[in-house]
């Protein structure tokens, strides 16, 4: 009986290793490409935001408590939050709606939608401020008058504001989920449909949890733009004191007027914000989660 060859069979490396990038050998480029990468990073975002940092506490904390106290600039940041929550809010919901149509259905028009889409990254705020002034301006809009006869004030309210931030951040939901859903295809889906599952059931048990980080970083960045946002703003709000104006034109307004501390203060407050949301999901992010 002849003896049977057995061939030796190659050890499987484990997966972490496997998700590990190739080692690339280090050269001076390498390390040239580093620096540049480095100091760019460190002369265009993190020197600027360390001196509105130590700009805010050079008095120690006396420029957050009066900032604190004052009774206007409690109702701005009061007002950007509240258009925030608002703006990731309807960002949200329709940025889910509007990735499940353009990744799982094909119909007329889908490449023109998704460019549209883009559109608020490629336009101006200030043109988009106008736009929304010409379309619901209380006079001459093309609707202004109409919801205004029924004691609804878009411009120059806080109905305005919350239009103009949504528009400005839509497209940041959208481009976060798109590819993750692109990746996890359509599979479990279809499996859960032959199962009996409906429509609903699927999407909460299947496809949400699959999206979830990505729907998370979604939040974030949306968050953080709705924040930060004041071109739009500034034009469709009137920048009225105690009433509509945001965190971010009072950043302005402070600097005008000279007091630089206040500008500072609100400006940190205003990023610390964006930052802890950011820390936070790198916290709570699963470590195998790229």
């Amino acid at each position: 009986m002849a003896d049977t060859l057995v061939r030796p069979t190659a050890e499987v490396p484990p997966v972490e290793e496997r998700r590990r990038p190739p080692r690339v050998r280090k050269t001076p480029v390498t390390y040239l490409l580093r620096f540049i990468v480095t100091a760019y990073l460190f002369f265009l975002v993190a020197w600027p935001v360390s001196l509105v940092v130590t700009n805010t506490f050079d008095n120690g904390w006396e420029s957050i408590r009066s900032l604190l106290e004052d009774p206007d600039m409690v109702v701005a940041l009061q007002l950007s939050a509240y258009v925030a929550v608002w703006s990731v809010v309807i960002n949200t919901l329709f940025g889910v709606g509007m990735s499940l149509l353009l990744v799982r259905y094909e119909f007329p028009g889908k490449r023109l939608l998704n460019a549209l889409l883009d559109l608020p990254l490629s336009v101006s705020p200030i043109v988009v401020g106008l736009a929304l002034v010409l379309v619901y301006g209380g006079r001459n809009g093309w609707f202004g008058p109409t919801l205004a006869g029924w004691g609804l004030d878009v411009i120059f309210s806080t109905p305005g504001i919350i239009m103009a931030t949504t528009f400005v951040a839509l497209p940041l939901m959208i481009r976060e989920l798109v590819p993750v859903l692109e990746e996890i295809g359509i599979e479990q889906e279809q499996a859960a449909e032959s199962l009996g599952a409906n429509g609903l059931q699927r999407f909460w048990r299947i496809t949400l949890p699959s999206i979830k980080w990505g729907i998370t970083y979604g939040v974030v960045l949306t968050l953080a733009r709705s924040l930060g946002e004041f071109g739009a703003v500034k034009v469709v709000s009137g920048n009225v004191l105690g009433q509509t104006r945001t965190a971010t034109l009072a950043v302005e307004e402070k600097y005008l007027n000279f007091d630089q501390q206040g500008a500072y203060a609100t400006a940190f407050l205003l990023a610390m914000v964006s930052v802890a949301c950011i820390v936070i999901v790198g916290i709570i992010r699963p470590k195998n989660h790229p």
